[in-house]
């Protein structure tokens, strides 16, 4: 599975002048960070869905440039979590704060600022580290409505003394300007990884996001926040890669909606899925996929850990 993306080469030493450090990605949920972090990055390393809750796990994502590299830790949105793995990813994204170089609030300025934003700006006030406000999805706003949404991002900005950039995403307007914003915060510093990097995460990580990102897109809203994705084995040959892969649900309801009239939908998932999946991995891929039952996976430690959902350090 040769990906020179993803691949390791020797790092090498830092020119003169070159900075380096860990920018986290933190907001509510649905604000668009992994949609951010695969513009920056440049490529797709973070799945997208607007189901809320897509991210369960910290990822990084790195960019190198000739003057940095920026490493960009996506987090799970944080919420009111309902169940253990709630609890579990609100905790993992609200450990980030403090232990990076500068936090990067993302917000969604085609709404008003609402208290979801206010709560996670207050969390990081407390922490006292170096806070950029970030106004994504100004592709949402329209003449009229730009000055009265920004108004209320504009006046959290000025309560904490942070610096505030606005940008789209989806459009990549701005985000050029964002990342030098970021680079311009940065203090020399090492390669923290090889420069043909773009991300720490194994292929078999991403190709079970890859899975689940598919699910999130077709499937109903009551099946997203149920699924878990395991890679049970990989088989590799010169011109073909054969990945075996699990789909647990809670329910026996959500079994069938997953497997659809006469498996029509899990052909449907599989098959979308393995297109993701042909651009990351060199060669052809045969996908094969089961669903299993567990039930209220979510709310039991040890099928968390199993599924690899744990505390972060």
């Amino acid at each position: 599975m040769a990906n020179p993306s993803l691949g390791l080469s020797s790092i090498p030493p830092p020119p003169a002048g070159f900075k380096s450090g860990f920018v986290a990605l933190l907001g509510r949920t649905n604000v668009g960070k992994s949609t951010l972090l695969n513009a920056l990055v440049g490529q797709k390393i973070a799945i997208t869905s607007p189901v809320s809750q897509t991210t369960r796990n910290r990822l990084r994502g790195i960019v190198t440039t000739a003057e940095a590299q920026i490493i960009l830790v996506d987090t799970p949105g944080i919420h009111k979590p309902r169940h253990e793995l709630g609890k579990i990813l609100v905790r993992n994204a609200e450990a980030i704060i403090g232990e990076v170089d500068l936090a990067l609030l993302v917000t969604d300025c085609g709404a008003p600022l609402g208290n979801g934003d206010r709560h996670v700006a207050k969390l990081l006030a407390q922490s006292e580290m170096p806070v950029l406000l970030g106004l994504n999805q100004a592709d949402r706003q329209t003449e009229e409505s730009a000055a009265s949404l920004d108004q209320g991002y504009q006046e959290l900005a000025q309560t904490y003394g942070w610096e505030w950039r606005k940008f789209s995403a989806l459009t990549g307007e701005g985000v050029a300007e964002l990342q030098g914003e970021m680079i311009r915060r940065l203090e020399p510093g090492p390669y923290y990884y090889p420069p043909d990097l773009a991300t720490d995460q194994p292929e078999r990580f991403i190709i079970a996001e890859l899975i689940r990102e598919q699910i999130l897109h077709l499937t109903r809203q009551e099946v997203p926040h149920s699924v878990a994705i395991a890679i049970e084995k990989i088989a590799e040959t010169p011109k073909l890669t054969e990945v075996f892969a699990s789909i647990t649900v809670e329910r026996a309801s959500q079994k069938g909606i997953i497997i659809g009239k006469q498996g029509s939908m899990l052909q449907a998932i599989g098959s979308a899925a393995r297109l993701q999946i042909q651009k990351l991995i060199a060669g052809d891929v045969f996908l094969k996929l089961f669903v299993k039952i567990e039930p209220k996976w979510r709310q039991s430690r040890r099928q968390l850990l199993e599924f690899g959902y744990r505390l972060e350090d």
